[in-house]
């Protein structure tokens, strides 16, 4: 029987932007760009952001039957190998995601129990690292046993971040109607255009971290009543929704914040410094400060669990035999891939320990969340790369929705976001937040490279060890 539960597009489009932006997002890139992030944000919407979401759309139409993810269109459209080296990179990138995560919980304790940032003038490196471990382990040991209810969590957290940005927005404007000043002024237009230099080029992956996602709601293009009508919508009311908060929230952390003297340590504690900023100016103390404290300790518990669950099960689970070591397709009672967990705790464990030999906590901080700007970027690229192939042989993979009729200029679409992708990850390399020269950005650079490139190791080496272990079966 057909189903007739349709998704309509603005339900679409608030999934979508739960996965894509968050207000840490507009943190992250205003430290690196000062207000010049607001003409740099305007150009990624239009000329990326937008087709970014349109082909996902076609390629969860096109692939509805193999659960839209993204191995199964690389899957479809180039071979079985290429789908697990697709699944590995995306488990992969999915690490220091997730450590990031776990590190971001204890910053948000320590918040939430001292008012202030003091845990990181007195926590040392190991214990931070420690810390950050235990939240990861615990996770792991009770995340099946909670994860239903963390979706529930996951929703409301994400729903509670959106509402808290829109209210950090609105009380920017009470502040500024009280006759407060601007702590960026003066304001000209050099202000807001972005200075193109090396620096500026090693934040481009940041920005693109923190605009993908889109990919998640594709399986749900096939269950809208007319995907090629309202799906478009959609992703018109992510961009709208996204760009709004992007642009108005960079300003609005410029009226609390002068960009040419920003914190050192902005990035891991800078939207606490906003809404205790703005909660003290309009006269509410430090509540806003503690409200937005539990909506970060409420989104990360639940992101972390589903990631831990989703990025493991998805590699292990999806990938299949021919590629993997049976001690790593192991399953406990629960249907859970334990061997597969271990793995991602070894590995989580190895990053952390490589940023205990960094000058501070916030450099840790730092350094993992750039990380995120090298490694996703690089796993987007095979969005670009199956929906390219798609175009390339269109009458065989037929879809209800198309993004741009003519093939051709589809494809060359394609291709502008794939370079713009692979270049910004590749500048990414380039740390951002040390001096240049200095022992610490020489050290970071080369575990910059280090680190995805023992991870892209790890993933030739596994299926060596499944074809010798099959050799030994035969």
């Amino acid at each position: 029987m057909k189903n007739t539960k349709y998704i309509s597009w603005p339900v679409l489009g608030l999934m979508a932007f739960v996965n894509v932006i968050g207000f840490d997002d507009i943190i992250y890139n205003f430290k690196n760009q000062g207000l010049g992030v607001i003409t740099t944000w305007v150009i990624l919407f239009a000329l990326y952001v937008v087709p970014y979401g349109l082909m996902v759309g076609q390629l969860g139409s096109t692939f509805s039957k193999s659960g839209g993810g993204l191995s199964s269109w690389v899957r479809e459209t180039s071979g079985d190998t290429l789908g697990y080296f697709t699944a590995w990179t995306y488990w992969a990138a999915s690490i220091p995601y997730v450590v990031d995560t776990a590190n971001s919980v204890v910053v948000a304790f320590g918040w939430l129990i001292n008012g202030n940032n003091s845990m990181e003038e007195h926590m040392s490196n190991a214990m931070f690292a420690l810390l950050t471990f235990l939240v990861f382990v615990i996770f792991i040991l009770i995340q099946n046993r909670i994860k239903n209810s963390l979706q529930l969590l996951n929703v409301l957290g994400g729903g509670a971040m959106f509402i808290m940005t829109i209210l950090f927005v609105v009380l920017t404007v009470v502040n500024l109607t009280n006759g407060h000043a601007v702590a960026s002024a003066p304001l000209h237009i050099s202000t807001f255009t972005p200075k193109i230099n090396l620096h500026f080029f090693s934040t481009l992956g940041l920005l693109i971290y923190a605009t993908s996602g889109s990919e998640l709601v594709a399986p749900y293009v096939t269950r809208m009543r007319n995907a090629k009508r309202d799906f478009p919508k959609s992703i018109i009311m992510l961009t709208v929704m996204a760009g709004f908060l992007t642009i108005f929230g960079s300003f609005s952390l410029g009226v609390f914040f002068n960009d040419h003297h920003l914190p050192v340590d902005l990035k891991m504690n800078g939207s606490y410094y906003a809404f205790d900023y703005v909660g003290s100016h309009i006269g509410l103390g430090h509540s806003m400060l503690f409200l937005f404290s539990i909506a970060q300790l409420l989104y990360m518990f639940a992101l972390l669990a589903l990631l831990l669950d989703a990025m493991t099960r998805m590699l292990i689970l999806d990938t299949g035999k021919r590629f993997m070591p049976k001690q790593l397709l192991k399953l406990d009672h629960h249907g859970r891939p334990i061997n597969g967990y271990i793995l991602t705790s070894a590995l989580s464990a190895g990053i952390l320990l490589m940023g205990v030999f960094l000058p501070d906590m916030n450099e840790i901080f730092n350094w993992l969340l750039n990380l995120n700007g090298i490694v996703s970027p690089y796993v987007t690229c095979w969005i670009f790369f199956a929906f390219m192939q798609v175009r390339k042989n269109s009458q065989k993979f037929k879809s209800d929705y198309v993004f741009i009729k003519n093939d051709r200029a589809a494809y060359l679409v394609a291709l502008w976001c794939f370079i713009v992708t692979f270049i910004a990850a590749t500048f990414g390399i380039l740390p951002q937040d040390v001096p240049p020269t200095s022992f610490t950005y020489w050290q970071e650079l080369i575990m910059n490279i280090a680190t995805p490139g023992l991870l892209l190791a790890l993933g030739w080496v596994m299926p060596t060890i499944a074809r010798r272990q099959r050799k030994k079966e035969q």
